[in-house]
């Protein structure tokens, strides 16, 4: 049983009990029941129980609904130890790190500042201090500015804190003085990445290469090729040898060989070594993040490996949970071994509510939802949340953008889990904060207006579904002027001059001061919300229900629902910059509403249709809360099942959906049935509209599944529902690159994916020119995407030329693709002008060197053969040199075609010579050659 415990309640004999297992019984019911004091009858039966029963469940709430995170960067909070500032590291700023003056180093905070303001983060009504990476890292990285791994996602010493932030003793004391005081510790884990220690032979910080380009898959050491997602999530993996099996040649520097702890990570076969990642496609899961040491997480020694270390952070410090850096980048296998081994170890070692949420930065909640559903972890980060609420509170968006995005929250609901555990927030350290995006929403507008909005967008925050987390320096009113290095201020006094020129909302302070002020507006607001949400549970993991949207800028109302009080909370927001009015639809005819927050009437009644006369402030929030129990309902609803079907998103997940005929509190239970086997939960919903979506990747195609639900009333009243069946379809097989009606020529990649992927697919990708015959040009069997790099060179100008893809499923079924049609023609230029910048300009014609904009090293694009030339002599000598597009470093390219790539090395013979310098724009490699 997952820590992510499900509450069950039986109804027999009139008396309410809890259990963790959901029983079924052997008997069929005679039709839809509506019954109160026993359970719903169904056939089946429930594997580990047997008495056969479908039993209306509540809403899961796991351990973790109600936490208020307080996400602080440890460097950039209190420096309570200047001793540790250099982190016992000689030598200067590039060595050590340690620079208050520079936002890209090491700024002096550390944990002993942390725990000498503990009782400031507890003022905000904080229950858990959620840290940035806080192991050993790489102090400097010269390849990166240079700049400093304060942040703390350059590791090395995966079992050592950073000595510029203190030691584990003294980590062991603000998590001991944190329990104490009835709060938790998160850590901010990777296992995506290490440090950049691992450079290559061919050249630094490389261009990605494809699993199926040429000489672009693995090979085991004894030279035959493998595909690593064969034997992801299993026990074995090829042996390989770091020489020969890769595609690029992993290397080491002096001195570094052992750098890494623990020692395994020194081991250059345990990294995938394909080069910088573009964070599409393949590559998001096998590059480097700007040239940090990509993890094999495929192999089942990174696996253990990682499971080790941070099951002995909570072992031996006691730590809470985690938050989990770059978890879309890692592979779900890995995810689906090493959340429930370390769960259970949590579970066995006293930690029932351990907690672990990933960070998946992206919108699309079919894709975020599959690593709580499909993956068994508890949680990801709510950034699609973010980005609603910053449309709400900042940009003042139609509200009915707001019904639309909380509807999608069944995408998250399973047997496990549901949208109620998410971490909700509304800025971080990488894209920036909450104040900065105010500010540049608004341009123009007034103080007053911008902290209106600043609040408005934490009331959203803490009385909506999730858990809250405020970013350090947020509750002082930090703005900042974008993302990463310049959302990352210091509270103590700041001597960055890019920090200095910031505005503080709703203070006249400046970052040239301790900012610590418990009487700051943005402090008093949360501190008041976290009070009200602890006061009224409800409004913290109570049920989420629309209400009220509309087409414009103005009232967005919904309704939080106590199922043990059955009673009802109104919280409507204006984002509108006038007063608005709204009747807001309730569970109540004419029944009263005292006012919890903010501004207006003290008591409010609603008419006979229910509904309440609310009256919002412009930019403001206002919460009511009924003043008698939900009237309780008297039998049953009736309920419907509609027809199942594939999402219109994903073909991996299956919509069901209930209808229920009234309109009070509810909450519906929905099973499957895979063929002949037995009924299982696949969630519960408590807010309209009552459905789930279904995961059923791990289902072969073709299976027959059966669906029911049972609703149960506010009462106890429960009701099933008719029994629906649908078919799980074929994988869909989708054409992504080239673009339809895209004009190609030179070499370009085909490529396809499938949904749902499974490593067992094989996909050919065939060619027709014309009304020519079909050719196969390529048979894939490499997930997680299936490509073919076609040189078009040889088809005539003006030809059409249309792709399709083949699956192959090993019971012999064939899907095919939609046909991707484009069109050969003469190559064309695709950015106005291509530069080459080094120390070799001066000796070309340049006024100076590393000159991006210098028209006399500008390369010509040749109509030919699609790629940019340049040819001059050069005279004798050592040089370095890369390609600079549209006069600028913006965009640049170097070792291997990486995009900010390493610089080109170029030896040029005794007496001089001619050089010429090409640039592919496709594949992004420039070269040169002498003579």
């Amino acid at each position: 049983m997952s820590l992510r415990q499900t509450t069950v309640v039986f109804l027999a004999a009139g008396l309410l009990a809890a259990s963790a297992t959901v029983p079924f019984a052997t008997t069929a019911a005679a039709g839809p029941t509506d019954t109160a004091g026993q359970m719903v009858q169904g056939k089946g039966s429930e594997k580990g129980n047997g008495s056969g029963r479908l039993v209306a469940q509540h809403s899961l709430r796991a351990p973790v609904t109600n936490e208020n995170f307080y996400f602080v960067m440890a460097d950039r909070f209190a420096n309570g130890d200047t001793t540790n500032d250099t982190g016992g590291i000689s030598g200067g700023v590039n060595d050590h790190g340690f620079n208050p003056a520079n936002k890209g180093f090491y700024n002096g905070g550390d944990l002993a500042g942390l725990l000498d303001k503990i009782d400031y983060i507890q003022g905000l009504g904080t229950t858990s201090i959620w840290l940035t990476p806080s192991f050993k890292n790489k102090a400097v990285q010269l390849e990166d500015g240079p700049s400093a791994g304060y942040h703390g996602y350059w590791i090395t010493d995966f079992t050592q804190i950073d000595p510029h932030l203190g030691t584990n003793a003294e980590l062991k004391k603000l998590v001991d003085e944190a329990h104490a005081r009835g709060m938790k510790v998160y850590f901010d884990i990777i296992t995506n990445h290490t440090a950049d220690v691992i450079g290559y032979q061919e050249g630094a910080r490389t261009a990605y290469i494809p699993k199926d380009a040429p000489a672009g898959a693995y090979t085991t050491a004894a030279g035959k090729p493998f595909d690593d997602r064969d034997y992801a999530g299993t026990n074995s993996f090829p042996t390989l040898d770091a020489k020969t099996s890769f595609p690029y040649t992993p290397v080491l520097e002096p001195g570094e060989e052992n750098l890494k702890v623990p020692a395994w990570l020194n081991d250059t076969t345990l990294y995938h070594n394909r080069g910088n990642t573009t964070f599409t496609g393949e590559d998001s899961y096998y590059g480097d993040f700007f040239g940090l040491d990509d993890l094999f997480t495929e192999n089942p020694k990174v696996v253990n490996g990682m499971i080790d270390i941070y099951e002995t952070w909570i072992g031996e410090l006691g730590i809470d949970g985690f938050r989990i850096d770059t978890m879309k980048h890692v592979d779900d296998a890995f995810w689906q071994k090493f959340g429930p081994k370390v769960l259970a170890y949590a579970k066995a070692h006293g930690k029932s509510q351990f907690y672990m949420f990933g960070e998946v930065y992206d919108l699309n909640r079919p894709f975020t939802s599959t690593f709580t559903t499909r993956d068994k972890m508890q949680a990801v980060l709510d950034f699609p949340f973010q980005d609603a609420a910053r449309n709400f509170a900042s940009k003042s968006q139609p509200t009915s953008e707001l019904k639309t995005f909380f509807e999608a929250d069944d995408w998250y609901t399973d047997a496990d889990s549901n949208v109620y555990q998410l971490p909700t927030f509304l800025g971080n350290h990488d894209m920036g904060r909450i104040g900065y995006f105010v500010t540049d929403d608004n341009s123009g507008a007034s103080e007053t207006e911008l902290v209106a909005r600043d609040r408005l967008s934490h009331e959203l925050m803490y009385f909506s579904r999730g858990n809250p987390v405020i970013y350090y320096g947020d509750e002082q009113g930090f703005t900042g002027t974008g993302g990463d290095q310049l959302a990352r201020q210091t509270l103590f006094a700041s001597q960055v001059s890019e920090y200095l020129d910031d505005n503080l909302l709703g203070t006249d302070a400046t970052h040239a001061v301790d900012n610590f002020n418990p009487d700051s507006t943005m402090y008093r607001t949360i501190s008041e919300l976290s009070a009200l949400t602890k006061q009224h549970p409800a409004l913290r993991n109570g049920a989420h229900q629309h209400r009220y949207s509309s087409s414009d800028a103005g009232i967005y109302a919904f309704s939080r629902i106590d199922r043990g009080q059955q009673r009802e909370y109104v919280v409507a927001l204006n984002n509108s910059e006038s007063a608005k009015t709204a009747a807001v639809p309730t569970y109540f005819s004419r029944g009263g509403f005292k006012r919890i927050y903010g501004s207006g009437e003290d008591l409010l009644t609603t008419d006979a249709s229910s509904k309440l006369p609310v009256k919002v402030a412009a930019l403001s929030a206002v919460v009511y809360e009924s003043v008698a129990k939900i009237p309780q309902s008297h039998r049953a609803p009736a309920i419907r099942l509609g027809n199942p079907a594939p999402s219109a998103q994903t073909n991996s997940r299956m919509t069901v959906q209930a209808d229920v005929s009234d309109s009070s509190f509810n909450e519906v239970t929905f099973y499957a049935k895979v063929g002949k086997g037995r009924w299982t939960s696949i969630g519960t919903d408590d807010t309209r509209p009552y459905r789930v979506f279904h995961d059923t990747a791990s289902i072969n195609d073709g299976t027959k599944v059966s669906y029911r639900a049972v609703v149960r009333d506010n009462a106890g009243h429960t009701r099933l529902s008719n029994e629906q069946r649908a078919i799980v379809p074929k994988p869909k097989l989708t054409i992504e690159t080239p673009v339809a009606g895209a004009k190609v020529f030179g070499t370009i990649q085909v490529l396809a994916t499938a949904d749902p992927e499974m490593s067992s697919h094989v996909v050919r990708i065939q060619r027709q020119v014309g009304d020519g015959s079909w050719q196969t040009l390529a048979t894939d069997s490499s997930s997680p995407v299936y490509s073919y790099f076609d040189d078009v060179s040889p088809i005539a100008v003006g030809s059409l030329i249309h792709y399709r893809a083949i699956l192959t499923e090993p019971d012999g079924t064939r899907v095919i693709s939609q046909v991707r049609t484009v069109t050969r023609s003469a190559p064309e230029p695709l950015v106005p002008n291509v530069t080459v910048a080094g120390n070799v300009q001066s000796e070309i014609g340049c006024p100076g060197d590393w000159d991006p904009a210098c028209n006399v090293s500008d390369l010509t694009f040749d109509t030919s053969d699609g790629l940019w030339k340049g040819t001059w002599t050069v005279p004798a000598g050592d040089y370095e040199w890369k390609v600079a597009v549209n006069d600028s470093w913006d965009v640049n390219y170097g070792s291997g075609g990486a995009a900010g790539g390493g610089n080109l090395p170029l030896s040029v013979p005794a007496g001089g010579a001619s050089v010429t310098f090409v640039w592919d724009q496709i594949s992004h490699i420039p070269s040169a050659t002498i003579g």
